[in-house]
């Protein structure tokens, strides 16, 4: 698989550019973000995962990932020291996949890229049948990944969506947290947990609905249909 790894510290790159190399991966290095963008033109080499350092010295890391997501679909794992959820769920809202928490563990990173390209269309959690679901103001149209809320288009990211429409076929039913990390991110890696939470929180503030999904401590998640 080919990997384009934006980091500007050369010492870094080259120790992680190694491990990925023996596990496989082709890496392209990019030191800015406006080198990051370049080797993302459409006739560039195709690439399968784009790992995006958030300290650029060029460009705020975030409007890179919002420039990348604009050109294209390829998977974006951010790597940062911001640990607070805030800034998780405003990289998912830009369009990231995922994200790694520095320091972190290089198996983490590892089981993160696998985690993320794996995803293919034909892999994505939406199931087959009807082609809309209807749960009060909120309209999930699974052929063309679209949902609205009374009637105003709601952007979501790949995973969000998969989420959302996963729960949502069995609204009120209990889904664990291992259930939807297996169909959703197709992995049974624990660690994905936390980037689950993350993805939670961003479809309650971009719906503006924070009862839509109800957490239930200790298993998992369920989606609680709202009135119409």
């Amino acid at each position: 698989m080919r990997l384009l790894l934006v980091e500007d510290d050369n010492h870094v790159a080259a120790a992680l550019s190694a491990v990925l190399a023996r596990h496989g991966f082709h890496v392209t290095h990019a030191r800015s973000g406006e080198e990051a963008l370049q080797a993302l033109v459409p006739e560039g080499p195709g690439f399968g995962v784009v790992l995006l350092d958030l300290g650029l010295p060029d460009q705020d890391g975030y409007e890179v990932c919002g420039k990348i997501r604009k050109r294209t679909s390829t998977p974006v794992i951010m790597v940062t020291a911001r640990a607070d959820v805030r800034s998780r769920i405003h990289g998912l809202n830009l369009g990231a996949d995922d994200y790694v928490v520095k320091p972190y563990d290089t198996g983490e990173l590892l089981a993160r890229i696998h985690a993320v390209s794996r995803r293919t269309v034909a892999e994505e959690a939406v199931p087959d049948g009807g082609s809309a679901l209807l749960l009060g103001p909120v309209r999930i149209e699974l052929p063309t990944r679209q949902v609205s809320v009374g009637g105003a288009v709601i952007q979501l990211t790949r995973k969000e969506f998969d989420l959302l429409a996963l729960l949502a076929q069995r609204p009120g039913v209990v889904f664990r947290r291992e259930q939807i990390i297996s169909e959703v991110w197709r992995t049974s890696w624990e660690g994905t947990g936390r980037t689950l939470e993350v993805h939670v929180a961003s479809l309650r503030a971009k719906l503006r609905m924070p009862a839509l999904i109800e957490t239930v401590r200790g298993v998992g998640y369920r989606l609680v249909a709202p009135a119409a």
